[in-house]
């Protein structure tokens, strides 16, 4: 009687477990649409959109891998106690002001890796930026499935060190739909040596899924 009870607790704290997986899932996959659906919808918007009106009027939506939350990944994000101002290379002559503001670390198909993370001085002054984070990042799918310059990430001022890095968020800049802008080009430390399949893919003009 007592085998028959302590299997049958088991049991349901199991389940209960793989319930509680199941709804963090599909709190992630609503998470993720809903970033897409937004963006999108950015896209759209003539006062928000980098696409040039004749791309504007065809555009249909944009072009991304199947989510995959393998590439949700729990992370630690340690801030920089000095951090470190410089210039970042662009696409363009440009040469702006960032932050090194701290990393994050993570582990990804049993591997360790360590992004950066940057604060642009002139975004801070903007309000509703005050928090704003950006982790520009390159991987070997780009010039391939993705942009060869690379993909970005948008990233906060966490309220502690355990974070989540969700890559099926990551996007493109927008000098890949228009040459009239001029973006940041991620430094040689964050190049992740693997391919990231998730997130936006190479936006090809006249080709808008």
């Amino acid at each position: 009687m007592q085998h028959t009870v302590v299997k049958l607790t088991l049991m349901i704290a199991v389940s209960a477990f793989s319930f509680q997986l199941q709804a963090q899932d599909e709190a992630a996959i609503k998470e993720i649409t809903e970033h897409r659906k937004k963006q999108e919808g950015e896209f759209r918007d003539p006062a928000k959109s980098p696409l040039d009106k004749k791309d504007r009027r065809k555009f249909k939506g944009l072009n991304y891998y199947p989510i995959d939350l393998n590439y949700r990944v729990k992370a630690t994000f340690v801030k920089n106690e000095k951090p470190v101002l410089f210039k970042m290379k662009t696409t363009t002559s440009r040469l702006p002001d960032y932050v090194k503001y701290g990393d994050i670390y993570f582990l990804l198909d049993g591997e360790d890796y360590k992004l950066e993370v940057y604060q642009s001085p002139d975004l801070l002054k903007r309000p509703g930026f005050e928090d704003y984070l950006f982790i520009p990042f390159t991987d070997e799918t780009n010039g391939k499935d993705t942009y060869d310059v690379g993909r970005y990430l948008e990233f906060h001022i966490p309220v502690s060190e355990e974070v989540t890095l969700d890559f099926n968020q990551c996007y493109n800049p927008y000098c890949s739909y228009s040459d009239k802008y001029s973006c940041p080009i991620p430094p040689e430390a964050n190049h992740l040596p693997l391919e990231i399949k998730a997130g936006e893919k190479k936006y090809k003009k006249g080709l808008l899924h």
